[in-house]
């Protein structure tokens, strides 16, 4: 076996308890570990993707117990692709996080952060459905302890209510992971899409059931409407370098539904087809029109961001629900684009916050305005999907995969109407933020404001982190840009594997079946 594939599981799980018990009264070493673990998860997951680009499967059996009894971890395409993504925006966020001071304005910022990455990497990577389960858990313990990081009566509200929607979503998980094991006697995914292709009429009742509760549970994760209300105060009230890393975690519920939809209720499942396309389109496609018109109303630059971040989400899984190779390779280009463009302007959207506060309305001229002005531009045109950047690119693929589906006006029209509203609100945004600041005097601005003040006196710094971890996520959106042909064979190639799961089970199952 290739013990790289258990690495970046297991080494945040051993870091994070490290600083807990041995350095949580020193922050520079906490610092200096976290960013250590954080590089190694970087690289390891830079190995793997390295070793899975050529469609090659392998399996991690823990304890050397053979699928489908015992504990299995699984690299393909697709789970290679997401551990880099989840590596890749960590280091930025954590970098960011440092520069600012955020990981100084409670404690164990740093401890969370390692259970953080621990839980979304696991989610990845595990090939049994329970757990999955168990990954979800840990990721909604650190989340919601990284959520209400600093403190605050506000943030705690929005935490509870965070807690409540996905305490809602683990109790269904259970419901539907009891009812699949009921039915099959298994929840090893592999060995759940053999005997689901197997069972006899007279049980595919229960089996729906199971599949539909599983739907629900993934949507309440990717926040697709009408379960998407935690998400924008939850968002937008977090610290946002939080919200940063938490872009990557909504992904978790769209990675969920095409691992399950196309492995144990693929297309070729007579009794579970359609069960995810016939609801999950529309829903995406209302989930695109709401968050747009979130952007538009927004006063507050956390919420506007955290609305551009569900209208991301709706383009996402308006593709996946497709449910076709070319859409759900579109969906895969616009899931790396759309986890870096959120996080993108969410720490933007933190620089603007920390000099002037988050309401958006012209106020005194901030530090630095310009920079962040134009680091603002370059994050709206992405999240809206405006050429140049990889969003335009993105939204095309979309739409290319639309072209035979039968409401394909209606994709397109809600895709481009969106687009345009979600445009007219971040240019609203930017020029009550940047441009009327200019033009108004101090005491014209300052008259009246009863805001609440701006807090970078708590965390005055000169670092050049916070820039360089904001360039860094653009330099990605940039870098998926011109390497869109690469990017576009390598999603295609892993929306084939996901089609065409056969090898997938021989490898997961190969030992049992000896």
């Amino acid at each position: 076996m290739n013990h790289l594939l258990i690495a970046p599981i297991l080494l945040p799980a051993i870091v994070a308890p490290f600083i807990i018990m041995v350095v949580r009264y020193h922050l520079d070493l906490q610092r200096i570990f976290s960013i250590a673990s954080t590089v190694a998860i970087a690289a390891i997951t830079l190995a793997l993707a390295a070793q899975a680009a050529d469609g090659t499967v392998q399996v991690y059996e823990l304890g050397d117990w053979p699928a489908p009894f015992g504990i299995v971890l699984v690299l393909d395409r697709l789970s290679a692709m997401m551990i880099v993504l989840t590596a890749v925006l960590a280091l930025a966020v954590l970098l960011y996080a440092i520069g600012t001071g955020w990981d100084a304005r409670g404690a164990n910022f740093h401890a969370l952060f390692q259970f953080q990455l621990m839980g979304i990497i696991g989610a990845f990577l595990t090939g049994d459905a329970f757990n999955l389960f168990v990954f979800f858990e840990v990721l909604l313990i650190a989340s919601y302890g990284l959520m209400i990081h600093a403190g605050g009566a506000t943030r705690f509200r929005a935490g509870v209510q965070y807690v409540v929607y996905n305490l809602l979503g683990s109790t269904l998980f259970l419901f539907a992971l009891g009812t699949l094991y009921a039915v099959t006697g298994t929840l090893n995914m592999a060995d759940l899409a053999l005997r689901v292709a197997e069972l006899p009429a007279e049980d595919t009742a229960l089996l729906r059931v199971g599949a539909i509760l599983l739907l629900l549970v993934f949507a309440i994760k990717a926040a697709v409407l009408p379960l998407h209300f935690w998400l924008p105060a939850s968002y937008a009230n977090a610290p946002l370098p939080v919200a940063a890393l938490f872009a990557i975690m909504t992904k978790v519920g769209a990675y969920a539904i095409l691992r399950m939809y196309t492995l144990v209720f693929g297309p070729e499942v007579e009794i579970t087809a359609g069960l995810a396309g016939d609801w999950l389109l529309p829903a995406a496609l209302v989930t695109l029109a709401v968050g747009a018109i979130g952007v538009l109303g927004a006063r507050d630059i956390g919420r506007l961001v955290a609305f551009g971040a569900i209208t991301s989400m709706g383009t996402l899984l308006t593709a996946v629900a497709l449910f076709t190779p070319e859409a759900v390779a579109a969906a895969l280009y616009y899931t790396v684009h759309s986890t870096l463009a959120a996080a993108f302007l969410f720490l933007v959207a933190d620089m603007v916050m920390e000099r002037q506060g988050g309401e958006i309305a012209p106020k005194p001229v901030m530090a630095q305005s310009g920079l962040i002005a134009a680091l603002f531009f370059a994050g709206a045109i992405a999240l809206a999907g405006m050429p140049p950047l990889s969003g335009f690119l993105g939204k095309l693929l979309v739409m290319d995969a639309a072209r035979s589906h039968d409401l394909v006006w209606w994709i397109w029209g809600v895709i481009l109407v969106s687009s345009l509203i979600t445009i007219i609100g971040l240019a609203r945004a930017g020029s009550l933020i940047f441009w009327k600041s200019h033009g108004l005097e101090p005491e014209a601005q300052l008259e009246g404001d009863d805001t609440e003040a701006p807090i970078q006196e708590q965390t005055a710094s000169n670092s050049a982190l916070p820039f360089v971890s904001a360039f860094g996520l653009l330099s990605g959106l940039v870098m998926l840009t011109i390497f869109a042909g690469p990017m576009t064979d390598y999603a295609e190639a892993t929306a084939a594997q996901l089609f065409a799961p056969q090898d997938y089970l021989e490898t997961v199952l190969e030992r049992a079946s000896k």
